[in-house]
């Protein structure tokens, strides 16, 4: 179980180095990118009201689904900043996931899909 855990572990970590590679190949500002990459924590405050809310604005906040349409949606009107805001919150998902930060359950902030963070 460990080996596998480790295994997804690197797979997040690759996948978060192709987001910063193609972050630098469009030239996008390295200090935009160091200011907003842990700006999806914000969705944590949903944890002041209670679990289940936390849980909800957490999971919405790093869930793939809203940064890929982003992505999506930043190429089709070739939107520089779509993109890199993409780019950016994808770099954050990937980092959080190879850190074993996965989405939540409504018991505790601590129980993941990945592992029960001590």
């Amino acid at each position: 179980m460990m080996k596998l855990r480790k295994i997804i572990s690197l797979e997040y970590v690759i996948a978060f180095m192709i987001t910063v590679f193609f972050y630098g190949h469009l030239n996008f500002s390295w200090l935009y990118f160091i200011v907003f990459l842990l700006l999806p924590d914000i969705t944590m405050v949903g944890y002041v009201l209670n679990t289940k809310i936390g849980a909800l604005f957490y999971n919405i906040g790093h869930s793939f689904a809203l940064p890929a349409v982003l992505l999506i949606i930043g190429f089709m009107v070739a939107s520089p900043s779509l993109l890199a805001a993409a780019l950016i919150w994808l770099s954050h998902i990937f980092l959080d996931r190879a850190l074993g930060y996965g989405l939540k359950y409504e018991e505790a902030f601590t129980k993941t899909h990945l592992q029960q963070i001590a």
